[in-house]
């Protein structure tokens, strides 16, 4: 749709402002700058509203874009306190060559809850001879289609932007007249899915949508939803995002297939054991990374502290991280927005490949029932008196030393939060789970001066003083 796509920026900076603009030019319809933004992050910055009480700098970028750039340049502003300090800026900012001129016709201070100053937007559209968009008209005149056409003419604009109106019904577009908002919002929903949009975001447009209706059942009910199939189910569209699911899922395999890399097998890459994997905060448990398990797995098998190489793309600000371990190299395909989530990947697949658990929490997905069938690892001794990993593929579903350092978090009667390892969670689901006495203790922990003492999966206490700042779950 990029005919259709106008690119807006928000910027202090003309050489910055030209060098983002070239960046998508070719993908877009235009470029617009937001000179009238008041909130604080924008403001703050020197953009947006700022803007406004610069007039050589608001030249300076837009004269910059016009002719530094292929596209149409427009912007946007906001009305000034003095009228003929907002005609003034006006006519500068035509004097730049820019295309079109949008007027959100409120001051700098003012909210939506203020009415919009549909005179003065009126007065600047007879001041300068390029298209002016009138905008601000949400509530105030914009309830239905044809109001659209009453604020373009009491404005006298070329056009007419439209932000809340359309937030609360996007069929505000349809000269039938607006449809009901049960079948608005299942349409939104549909897209939603497809196009796999944050729960949050969805969570945030639903609720504009649903405006008083928040207080009903149902708007309660969403407000307590934090899944996107959650939110699809209020509406009876359950089974649309499974069905939507099961679609990716077997695409990504067939993608992953074609590169060569999967999220369930390692595969040796230059050297390097490499999986598909993207490390999501939330899938663990709060006090459970896979960076803290493979730690403490390297201290028990008296290995070398693993190492991160972090790499950085230039282009997208994305994250690539390998682990070494030993003297094996482990990765994922997967480039992470943070560098901390690269290296939890990275750590993530060294921990597959091992055959070991990363602590992450396992639902009814494809992917938890892959992993159910990963390589584990079996311990054994050898005559140096170390302990070794001899890796093979088995279904992890029995009780491995690593799950017993997977944390669960569940509420208690209480409203507070215990935590069970994997297997005293399990226990206590079946009614087995018993008091555990100081005889009958799986970990015990001591503390004297600057000493750790634990016990390792073999039941032998530990002293990991001398090996810095150990990771301990009980």
């Amino acid at each position: 749709e990029k005919d259709r796509v106008v690119f807006q920026m928000g910027t202090a900076d003309p050489e910055r402002a030209l060098k983002v603009a070239k960046l998508v030019e070719n993908d877009v319809a235009g470029i617009d700058v937001n000179m009238g933004c008041p909130k604080e992050y924008s403001t703050k910055g020197g953009m947006g509203a700022a803007l406004l009480s610069q007039p050589e700098k608001v030249r300076e970028i837009l004269t910059t874009l016009v002719n530094g750039v292929s596209k149409p340049v427009t912007c946007k502003i906001r009305i000034l306190p003095k009228l003929e300090d907002t005609l003034s800026l006006v006519r500068m900012i035509e004097s730049t060559g820019v295309a079109a001129l949008a007027v959100h016709g409120r001051f700098k201070e003012e909210r939506p809850r203020h009415p919009v100053h549909a005179d003065i937007i009126k007065a600047i559209t007879e001041s300068v001879s390029i298209p002016v968009i009138a905008n601000g008209g949400s509530l105030d005149y914009i309830k239905g289609y044809a109001d659209i056409q009453q604020f373009r003419e009491a404005t006298g604009a070329s056009s007419v932007m439209l932000a809340r109106a359309a937030q609360w019904n996007f069929s505000i577009f349809r000269p039938g007249g607006l449809l009901p908002t049960d079948e608005v919002i299942r349409d939104y929903l549909r897209y939603a899915v497809d196009y796999d949009n944050v729960a949050l975001n969805t969570k945030y447009i639903l609720q504009q949508i649903l405006q008083a209706e928040q207080q009903s059942p149902r708007g309660q009910k969403l407000l307590a939803s934090q899944a996107l199939r959650d939110m699809c189910a209020l509406w009876d569209m359950g089974e649309y995002y499974d069905e939507v699911q099961v679609r990716r899922q077997a695409r990504r395999e067939e993608l992953e297939r074609k590169k060569g890399v999967s999220r369930y097998k390692p595969i040796l890459v230059d050297g390097v054991y490499t999986m598909h994997v993207e490390y999501i905060r939330k899938a663990y448990p709060s006090a459970v990374s896979p960076k803290t398990i493979l730690l403490d797995w390297s201290r028990r098998e008296f290995l070398p502290q693993p190492t991160y190489e972090t790499k950085k793309h230039t282009l997208d600000a994305r994250f690539h991280s390998t682990v070494t371990v030993g003297d094996k190299r482990y990765a994922s395909s997967f480039w992470h927005k943070a560098k901390k989530l690269a290296e939890q990947a990275a750590a993530s697949v060294c921990l597959k490949t091992l055959g070991m658990h990363d602590g992450k929490l396992q639902g009814e997905t494809m992917e938890a029932k892959h992993e159910g069938k990963l390589q584990s690892e079996t311990m054994v001794t050898k005559d140096d008196g170390k302990r070794h990993t001899k890796n093979q593929w088995k279904d992890l579903s029995g009780h491995s030393p690593q799950r017993k350092k997977c944390r669960t978090e569940q509420a208690n009667s209480e409203g507070k939060v215990d935590t069970f390892n994997d297997l005293e969670l399990e226990e206590k689901e079946a009614g087995k789970s018993q008091t555990q006495t100081d005889d009958t203790r799986k970990t015990e922990q001591s503390f004297t001066g600057d000493q750790i003492v634990t016990e390792n999966g073999d039941g032998h206490k530990v002293d990991e003083s001398s090996q810095g700042k150990c990771h301990v779950a009980s």
